[in-house]
């Protein structure tokens, strides 16, 4: 596998598929604890009670792994993933127990008019438990530079 990934190795279609990672109780309730603290997430008894109808874990962490498996498993872009912007949603909770695996594809490329030493690269990432259900919907607009020029 290539090291570095410039704009012009990259192409539509492509795709990418994470290995699996498990998030657990402890886990849930440890993000939570210290960037999310909703009793949903924390305490099963409120959870059961709330919304959710268990504990469940806040979408910031599911994020946080998500993003963990593209720097390890996603595209080596050069330069690394360089966010220009995101749309983010979590179609249904993610559980103490859930093996989750991400499994993106890049859908646009578009070489950049007024810089021609980038471009932007559209890269949806859906995180599936080992039902086969989306628990996050990721698209992400990545910059991507090119290949740069050799100079002799």
């Amino acid at each position: 596998m290539t090291d570095s990934l410039y704009l012009e190795d990259l192409r539509v279609g492509q795709r990418f598929t994470s290995r699996e990672f498990v998030i657990d109780a402890a886990s849930i309730k440890a993000f939570a604890a210290d960037y999310d603290p909703q009793p949903f997430h924390l305490d099963e008894v409120a959870a059961e009670e709330s919304f959710f109808k268990g504990l469940a874990a806040s979408g910031w962490q599911v994020a946080v792994m998500t993003m963990r498996t593209l720097v390890d498993d996603g595209p080596r872009i050069s330069g690394g993933l360089i966010g220009a912007g995101t749309e983010l949603s979590w179609p249904r909770p993610t559980r103490p127990g859930d093996r989750l695996t991400v499994f993106s594809e890049i859908t646009e490329i578009r070489p950049s008019r007024s810089k021609p030493d980038r471009g932007i690269v559209i890269l949806k990432s859906e995180t599936q438990n080992d039902r086969e259900e989306a628990v996050q919907l990721l698209t992400s607009k990545l910059l991507v530079f090119r290949r740069p020029q050799r100079t002799s």
